[in-house]
């Protein structure tokens, strides 16, 4: 299971999970009581119930880059282009616009 904080304008706002299943993005409660909260995407209001899809949600997905950056990133980090979530967590922390995707450390990486 792979797990990221995804900040709205440099605050967190929930988190984006991928498992065997798929993909679940959830806000946070806290942000979500925020009267400024906004939402991630058109395609993912605010609300406390998660998303839950089979594949990486399209918001996400257009956050990776293309072309000559994602050549520079798949050999610089060895990623396949089809690990979405992989390549979401190596190029996403410093993205344009109000969105970034930080990776969450497990509790193992914390000791």
């Amino acid at each position: 299971m792979r797990n990221a904080e995804v900040y709205v304008h440099h605050q967190l706002a929930g988190h984006l999970t991928q498992d065997e299943h798929g993909y679940t993005f959830a806000y946070l409660s806290d942000y979500l009581l925020q009267g400024e909260a906004e939402s991630v995407s058109l395609t993912l209001p605010l609300r406390a119930a998660p998303y839950i899809e089979r594949v990486l949600f399209p918001f996400f997905d257009g956050l990776i880059p293309e072309g000559w950056l994602l050549e520079v990133a798949e050999r610089n980090w060895k990623l396949n282009t089809r690990d979405r979530m992989g390549l979401l967590l190596a190029c996403c922390q410093d993205c344009i616009g109000h969105v970034s995707i930080y990776p969450m450390l497990s509790n193992d990486d914390n000791a």
